[in-house]
């Protein structure tokens, strides 16, 4: 098979996938979770050990209140008469004369009766667990009492005259400990999610600040792409500078090996179409079979080289575009000129959206709208009708004819070059192949369906919308 040579010259865009936006594509969302991950688990790790130190600071707290009470007790203490221990003055807190207040003292050992305080009441300290040893002050936790858990601390003390030594103990319900513990822990956890949500608020909002120039980069590029601009202009920071400038540089190489493919496909056909020219001349002024063969088939070359350089214009005008057409004007044009060429023996009727615009160059649309309307008026019976239509990104342009139609399984013939199922009526066979490859070379498509209304060939030619 021969090598198409302006087909090589302006290569094909390769397909890019495409991808759906999703929360793992998002550079924001991952710069958010990086930070709200970071965030949580110092946030965690400092809760932890501040809650320690909170808790040891409010045990060393509560056993300082009840070393001081033992240190008063066993300064007022005295032995009376028969060698049992009496506090010479009260102990200051008031609960210490309540019954079951939480609050206790008591005096033991010596070999004489215990010593408690009213608070007790009916009920007795334990001493400290076996093989602690008391002579400097021991703290230990005792549930000794059903419902209530005891933090209690003590000290041996031989008092003067005694012959041995006396247990003192400070006991205190740990209720109120772990009420201080809860409330500490409550306003620790609130106020450290509090400042982690504001963190990653922060975080959020520091993300979105930072990327909106990428952003604008992405606007930038979708204004090139729909025919807005020619180039990313906006003034960037200097991070996004070398991006910007290499996509400049990037688009001005575009253009210009778009623009070499068109001079490239141009002196090509340049060069074939003067021989063909000689050819053709020497071939008509011959009246033989040969003749006539090479006259017919310089004919064919001639049509060929022409479609071929119409794709390769419409393939680099694509590449480097940035042009943005309105399609009513140009349909109402191409409707008078086939009007005038067929003297007024077709209706042409036009309908739908005015404002629509076509991603692409005018002569590229003269060119496929041509072909289709003409094809239509010269195999039809008269009438054309012609819809303009958005579709989403993309426009529609719909060209129907009251002629005999097609049948389903021919129609993909018509997209071939130089076929023709109609030799009786004038025509090259290359007017709807070129219309496929210029709708194909902007990522449009060409569909052909029976027409419902005028019972014709219907011609579905779908187009990228400009903004």
């Amino acid at each position: 098979m021969a090598t198409d040579p302006v087909a090589a010259a302006v290569p094909a865009a390769p397909a890019v996938p495409a991808l759906e936006p999703g929360p793992g594509r998002s550079l924001r969302f991952r710069m958010i979770l990086i930070a709200a991950a970071w965030i949580t688990a110092l946030l965690a790790i400092g809760g932890i050990a501040l809650d320690r130190v909170l808790d040891e600071t409010l045990t060393a707290s509560f056993d300082e209140q009840l070393a001081n009470n033992l240190n008063a007790m066993i300064n007022a203490a005295e032995l009376d008469e028969a060698g049992d221990v009496r506090l010479l003055r009260p102990l200051g807190d008031q609960r210490f004369s309540e019954p079951y207040s939480g609050l206790y003292w008591q005096v033991s050992g010596g070999g004489h009766l215990p010593f408690p305080s009213r608070s007790l009441w009916d009920r007795q300290l334990r001493p400290p667990p076996v093989g602690t040893s008391c002579v400097a002050p021991c703290r230990y936790e005792s549930r000794e009492f059903a419902g209530e858990s005891l933090r209690v601390i003590a000290r041996s003390v031989r008092l003067p005259g005694a012959a041995q030594p006396f247990l003192f103990q400070v006991a205190q319900s740990s209720r109120d400990l772990d009420r201080q513990r809860i409330r500490t822990r409550s306003i620790l956890f609130w106020s450290l999610s509090v400042l982690g949500l504001g963190l990653i608020a922060m975080a959020g909002l520091q993300s979105t600040y930072g990327l909106a120039p990428l952003r604008r980069v992405s606007d930038a590029i979708a204004a090139i792409r729909s025919g807005r601009a020619r180039r990313v202009e906006a003034q960037f920071p200097q991070e996004i500078e070398p991006l910007v400038a290499e996509l400049n540089e990037l688009l001005a190489e575009s253009e210009a090996q778009s623009e070499a493919a068109r001079r490239h496909a141009g002196n090509l056909a340049h060069a074939l179409k003067t021989p063909m020219s000689v050819l053709v001349g020497e071939a008509r002024g011959r009246d033989d079979p040969l003749a006539r063969a090479v006259e017919a088939q310089v004919q064919v070359m001639r049509r060929h080289v022409d479609h071929q350089l119409a794709r390769a214009r419409a393939a680099g005008r694509r590449t480097a575009t940035t042009a943005r057409t309105p399609v009513w004007p140009v349909v109402e044009a191409i409707a008078r000129t086939v009007g005038r060429i067929h003297q007024d023996r077709v209706l042409i009727d036009i309908d739908g959206d005015r404002d629509v615009a076509f991603r692409g160059e005018r002569q590229d649309l003269e060119e496929m709208v041509g072909n289709i309307v003409d094809n239509a008026a010269v195999h039809g019976g008269g009438r054309v009708f012609v819809t303009i239509r958005p579709a989403g990104e993309r426009v529609e342009l719909i060209v129907e004819d009251d002629g005999r139609g097609i049948p389903e399984a021919q129609r993909s013939r018509l997209f071939a070059r130089g076929e023709r199922l109609d030799t009786d009526k004038p025509g090259t066979g290359l007017g709807l192949a070129i219309v496929k490859d210029v709708a194909e070379l902007y990522g449009g498509s060409v569909a052909l369906a029976d027409s419902e209304d005028l019972g014709g060939l219907m011609v579905t030619l779908s187009l990228p919308a400009a903004a």
